[in-house]
C-alpha cells in the first residue's frame, strides 16, 4: 500500500471515529448533547494534532526518536504552577477557579521559562541541543521535587484538586479557553510553515545540514520556540499527556516508512487523533469513566517507550 493510500485510510478512520463519538447514543436531547460533544471532540483533535506536530519536529531537531518536548521540563512546570496556585491562593480562590486566568498564567510562565532557557543556553557558542536537553531534565526534576514538597503541605481536600490537574481531561473544556488556545496554535503553526521545508535536511544531522547551506542555529532556535508555545498551550488546555507524542510519532515512522516530513507530520497527526478519539470512546463506553484517557495513553506509551529502549540497545 502506498503512503498516499495509508494517509487516506487514516483520514477515513479518524472521521469515522469522530462521527461515532458525536452520534452514538445521541438520544432525543441532541440539541444539548451535540454541542457539548462537539466542544470535547474539538479539544481532543486540537490537542492530538498539536502534540503530534510538535513531537515530530522536536525529534527531528534533536535527531532522536525516543525524546518528547516534555523532556525540557514543561509538564513538571505546569504541575508546579497548579500546585503553587492552590497552595498560595487556595482552591476556592476566584483566580484559580477562573479557567481563563489559570490558562493564561500557565501558558505565559511555561513560554517564558522555555524562552529564558533557550536564551541562556544558546547565548554561548558551542552549547548544543543535547546540553539543552540535559538542563531541561534537571529543571524538570527540580520542579517535580518542589511540587511534591508543596503537595505534602497543602490540605488533603485541596490535594485532590491538584491530583485532578496531574492527568489530562477533556471533560468540561472552557469554550473561551478553547478559542484562545486555537488562535495561539494557528498563529504558531503559520509562523512555523516557513521552516518546515528544512526538516528533511535537518534530519540528516547538524553537520550535514550546515554543509548543505542550512542556517542551522537560526532555524532550530525558532522551531524550539514554536514547540515550546504549542506544548505549553496543549498542556495548559487539557493537562499533561507525557507519552502520546512518543507513541504516535514512532507509529507514524513505522507505518509510513519515509523520510518526508510532509507525510510524517500528517500521518502522526491522524494517528494521534485516532488514538485520542478511540481512547476516549473506550473510557466512556467500556470503562464508563472509571479511568482517564491519559492513564491509558501513558500506560501504552510507557510500554512502547521501554520497547524502543530495548530495540535501541540491541542495535548498539
Amino acid at each position: 500500500m502506498s503512503n498516499k493510500l495509508k494517509i487516506i485510510s487514516l483520514s477515513l478512520l479518524a472521521i469515522l471515529l469522530v462521527l461515532a463519538f458525536l452520534f452514538i447514543d445521541l438520544g432525543s436531547n441532541w440539541d444539548y448533547v451535540l454541542p457539548r460533544r462537539g466542544k470535547k471532540i474539538f479539544a481532543i483533535v486540537l490537542t492530538g494534532a498539536v502534540i503530534a506536530f510538535s513531537t515530530v519536529i522536536f525529534q527531528t531537531v534533536t535527531n532522536n526518536r525516543i525524546l518528547t518536548p516534555s523532556i525540557i521540563g514543561l509538564d513538571s512546570l505546569y504541575l508546579l504552577i497548579q500546585t503553587f496556585l492552590i497552595f498560595v491562593l487556595g482552591s476556592t480562590s476566584l483566580t484559580v477557579m477562573n479557567k481563563n486566568v489559570n490558562f493564561m498564567i500557565s501558558v505565559l510562565l511555561m513560554v517564558i521559562f522555555a524562552g529564558v532557557l533557550y536564551r541562556l543556553l544558546f547565548k554561548r557558542e558551542g552549547n548544543n541541543i543535547y546540553f539543552l536537553l540535559l538542563v531541561g531534565i534537571i529543571f524538570g526534576t527540580f520542579f517535580g521535587s518542589i511540587s511534591t514538597f508543596l503537595q505534602v503541605l497543602i490540605d488533603p481536600n485541596e490535594f485532590q484538586i491538584v491530583q485532578d490537574r496531574m492527568f489530562a481531561s477533556f471533560n468540561n473544556v472552557n469554550t473561551d479557553v478553547l478559542m484562545i488556545a486555537t488562535g495561539t496554535v494557528i498563529l504558531a503553526t503559520i509562523y512555523s510553515f516557513q521552516f518546515l521545508k528544512y526538516l528533511d535536511v535537518l534530519a540528516l544531522g547538524k553537520e550535514q545540514a550546515i554543509n548543505l547551506g542550512v542556517d542551522y542555529d537560526y532555524i532550530v532556535k525558532r522551531l524550539l520556540v514554536v514547540i515550546a508555545i504549542l506544548v505549553s498551550v496543549s498542556t495548559a488546555l487539557v493537562g499533561p499527556i507525557t507519552f502520546l507524542g512518543l507513541l504516535v510519532a514512532n507509529v507514524a515512522y513505522q507505518f509510513l516508512k519515509t523520510y518526508k516530513h510532509s507525510l510524517l507530520i500528517t500521518g502522526s497527526i491522524l494517528i494521534s487523533i485516532v488514538a485520542l478519539v478511540g481512547g476516549q470512546l473506550i473510557v466512556e463506553r467500556v470503562f464508563t469513566f472509571s479511568t482517564t484517557l491519559s492513564v491509558i495513553v501513558n500506560f501504552v506509551g510507557g510500554l512502547y517507550f521501554i520497547f524502543l529502549l530495548l530495540k535501541e540497545s540491541k542495535s548498539w
